[in-house]
């Protein structure tokens, strides 16, 4: 299961012109699902996102979580993040989860993230159109096994 993390002053998705989801300060998740993922992968990618310090302290460093800003998280279903891009000039998915595993991993995900937080969602399997305002940038690939 990967995650790209960018740390946003606000982001959005919609599906056919319909805002699905919408935040200010926080994270836009991107989450990809592999064939091998659990539930227990993903319950590790969430506890490592939630508390992943990527927010500017007093100081101006990277000491805070999204718990600590009081932030909002939008996750989004992408599942190009689990492309093989090794070889060649066409991405390859064999690696990529079904679309029924990807889906209820990706529910799951989403369940356990609400009830830690501010949670907004894309639409899973849909042709999304996301904009944000990245913050900095501040942009980062997570991944647990």
């Amino acid at each position: 299961m990967k995650a790209l993390i960018q740390r946003v002053a606000q982001a959005k998705v919609e599906v056919s012109g319909e805002v699905k989801g919408e935040i200010q300060q926080g994270i836009l998740l991107l989450l990809g699902v592999e064939k091998t993922d659990t539930q227990d992968i993903a319950l590790k990618l969430l506890e490592k996102v939630l508390n992943y310090r990527i927010f500017s302290d007093e100081n101006e460093r990277m000491n805070l979580n999204l718990q600590q800003v009081e932030g909002e998280i939008l996750v989004v279903s992408q599942f190009t993040l689990v492309a093989d891009t090794k070889k060649g000039t066409r991405p390859g998915f064999s690696k990529g989860a079904s679309p029924e595993l990807g889906e209820k991993l990706y529910d799951f995900f989403v369940e356990k993230c609400a009830l830690q937080m501010p949670t907004q969602t894309g639409c899973y399997g849909a042709d999304m159109q996301v904009s944000l305002m990245n913050d900095g940038p501040v942009t980062f690939m997570l991944e647990v096994n």
